[in-house]
């Protein structure tokens, strides 16, 4: 380990590099911990110049809106922000004003780099690891360059690099105060997700009330894509109007007030009755004074805002109305509601939702959301989304529409229609379950499948804090898509109508199949906490697992419906967070069909696959990456489980040259038992980056190796 030594004149001796950083990650636990709530108004104020661009600039996602011929943009705003111990901040925008349509975000990751705790062990939301952290001189090396200050009070620069390069690892340096080991400034650089970014932090002085917290940031970043290269920069400061230090006695009785309550530590993002955007407002309140170009920038602005309003010409209606329409589709916008705040609307048109695996081949997948705000905080969701699989040449629909009419109970009208992924009958069903094990092939059989129309009407409501109630419908319109054939192993090469095999199907197969199933579905997860959004109760995590028993009850007769069933499925899932950015997690399943009656559907609801693209953020875990899709339709019962251990630091961290951009890395393991398959076994490794996910697998059956595939997602924009 390369260590530098410094003549320290107060002891008359030689300190390395190591030992003052030793001190430094010693103290930095108790410093992390040690502010319990504080409050302060923020001043940001951005300053973005478009250094090289073309026209794919217009198509990226998370751009603000371009004027035409102008480079240079001016940004700012001033926020009420509300920290309460551990990590929540709660920042509410009060005003804002800019030469821009909105104010640049770095694609909503703005603010996490104003709400830094130098001390913590990761930076940036857990995205980085500090040099600060417990294991940190694992994966840095730190030099000291300077020494500063007077005998009794000095002060020490100190660099860091990281020991090998990752997207998880930075550099910079820190200046450390000797006797109490407390940093008094830092600047740490690297990359998050598209950004390049510096950082450089000031906290307060030795002494003073603010010494453990910032007072003051720089940000200069980069944004670099297809030739488009996007500057940055942003400074903020902070006014403390009060700060709270631990009080034992206070926590304890704020735990005894309520233990999962965190209401006091969230509010909303902005507050619309007193947003303020006018100039003039910002003279009064502006604690950094503008640079003589930045009020240029203004003047520029206004000057042009009022010569385009005063000449305007009159407004072709039907080409407004397309360029609007073109906007949609290319660029995120903002829809303001009078009065009921705004919406923001991803674009139409995102040509990097593609997946690939090698079992379902090409998919693409888009999805539009839209939010409006109701008073007494009643949310209105419509989220339609459209896919196509190229292997299969499936076109997938879905509306999924929410209406939570009483939330602070978390009571909503689920309603959504769409179409299914293909299935067969229970009848098939029969006569796969007669085929052996030793000799059992799907492609043998030519499935008679069925298409699927279904619509589902639920309500949800949260009976007491972790325990929640679905109740609800669903329907099902099933139509034959082709006619079954059975493939002779002994003569491959003659097809045979399936009429002449089982002469007794024709009569009994019908071309549609209509079911309806009322359903009941109990979710309970033990030391639920939440917190209080107005009248809207938003759940945040447990350190107890969740536990789900779903039931559905198919009637004959109902709407025309056809066969008769029963299904219940019990679900078990669980985040542990190990700390240092690691997490594992696990998850249980067991479902069955029963009481089943004439022709119907294996369809569980927790088994199930996938049609579109699914990411990195998917269902941790419970996934088969590489089970054919015909399994899922295959039995009356089934039983599953999933365990996944996610690190940025697995295997890959020593492969200095091809890791760099590689943010997290997973290990899977999947398994599952049904007839014919005792068991099926999944293994797998993963990982993350910024613009694709990766992974490959190997399949077990019945004990026996039977494949490797991969799967491959474009995540750019989408994380």
């Amino acid at each position: 380990m390369h260590a530098s030594f410094v003549p320290d004149p107060y002891n008359a001796k030689l300190l390395s590099a190591d030992s003052i950083m030793k001190k430094v990650i010693f103290f930095a636990p108790f410093y992390e911990s040690i502010i319990d709530d504080y409050r302060a108004d923020l001043y940001i104020k951005g300053k973005v110049n478009l250094r090289k661009k073309n026209h794919i600039l217009r198509f990226i996602p998370t751009m603000f809106r371009i004027r035409k011929g102008v480079r240079e943009y001016m940004m700012e705003t001033y926020s009420d922000l509300h920290f309460t111990a551990p990590d929540i901040y709660d920042q509410k925008v009060k005003a804002s004003v800019g030469t821009s349509s909105e104010f640049w975000e770095l694609d909503g990751r703005l603010p996490e780099y104003f709400h830094v705790n130098v001390y913590a062990s990761t930076l940036l939301y857990d995205k980085l690891l500090s040099p600060l952290a417990p294991n940190a001189m694992k994966y840095y090396s730190y030099h000291v360059d300077s020494v500063m200050g007077k005998v009794h009070d000095l002060r020490y620069k100190i660099s860091f690099k990281p020991k090998s390069k990752s997207f998880q690892l930075v550099s910079g340096h820190m200046v450390v105060s000797e006797n109490v080991w407390s940093v008094r400034e830092m600047h740490f650089s690297g990359r998050s997700e598209m950004l390049r970014f510096d950082n450089m932090i000031r906290m307060g002085d030795v002494g003073e009330s603010d010494e453990f917290l910032p007072v003051h940031y720089d940000v200069d970043a980069t944004f670099r894509f297809l030739g488009n290269v996007v500057d940055a920069n942003y400074i903020a400061a902070l006014d403390y109007k009060t700060i709270i230090q631990k009080d034992p006695s206070q926590l304890e009785r704020k735990r005894l007030k309520s233990k999962y309550d965190l209401s006091e530590s969230y509010t909303l993002r902005s507050d619309t009755n007193s947003y303020r955007k006018d100039s003039s407002y910002f003279e009064s309140i502006r604690p950094i004074p503008l640079t003589e170009h930045e009020q240029d920038l203004y003047k520029d602005f206004f000057l042009s805002r009022d010569t385009s309003y005063r000449y305007k010409k009159p407004k072709n209606k039907n080409l407004e109305f397309w360029g609007q329409i073109g906007d949609a589709l290319i660029s995120r916008y903002t829809v303001d509601l009078s009065k009921l705040g705004s919406v923001r609307c991803s674009p139409l048109i995102n040509p990097f939702l593609l997946s690939y695996s090698g079992k379902n081949g090409f998919s693409y997948r888009q999805e539009f959301k839209y939010n409006r705000i109701f008073t007494g905080d009643r949310l209105l969701r419509l989220v339609p989304r459209l896919g196509y699989n190229f292997k299969y040449n499936e076109f997938y629909w879905s509306v999924k529409s929410d209406f939570d009419y009483w939330p602070r109970k978390r009571a909503a009208l689920h309603i959504s229609v769409g179409n299914g992924h293909r299935i067969y009958s229970s009848r098939m069903l029969d006569e796969l379950k007669n085929i052996p094990d030793s000799v059992f092939d799907f492609d043998q059989v030519q499935l008679d499948y069925f298409n699927d129309l279904y619509l589902q009407v639920r309500h949800s409501w949260e009976i007491v804090n972790g325990l929640s109630l679905d109740v609800g419908f669903s329907m099902h319109k099933r139509t034959e898509a082709n006619r079954s054939m059975y493939v002779s192993t002994k003569s491959a090469s003659r097809s045979v109508p399936s009429s002449e095999v089982y002469p007794d199907w024709t009569e009994k197969m019908r071309h549609s199949y209509n079911s309806f199933a009322p359903r009941v579905r109990l979710t309970w997860t033990p030391g639920q906490y939440y917190y209080m959004n107005g009248d809207r109760k938003v759940n945040l995590h447990s350190k107890y697992p969740s536990i789900s028993v779903d039931w559905e009850r198919g009637i004959n007769g109902v709407f025309k419906s056809t066969g008769t069933y029963e299904r219940v499925e019990v679900d078990i899932q669980h985040s542990i967070p190990l700390g240092l950015m690691r997490d594992f997690y696990l998850r249980f399943g067991w479902g069955a069909f029963t009481n089943q009656k004439d022709i119907y559907f294996v369809d569980f609801a927790n088994f199930t696959r996938s049609n579109l693209p699914v990411g990195w953020n998917d269902e941790i875990g419970g996934v088969f990456q590489l089970l054919d899709g015909r399994w899922y339709n295959s039995s009356r019962k089934y039983l599953r489980g999933h365990l996944t251990y996610e690190s940025p630091f697995l295997m890959l961290r020593h492969l200095v040259k091809y890791t760099q951009h590689v943010l997290n890395e997973r290990l899977y393991l999947n398994a599952l038992v049904v007839p014919h398959l005792n068991p099926y076994v999944e293994v797998g490794y993963g990982i993350g980056t910024n613009i694709f996910d990766f992974g490959v697998f190997g399949s077990f059956a019945n004990w026996k190796f039977k494949e490797i595939g991969c799967k491959f997602t474009f995540e750019l924009f989408n994380r």
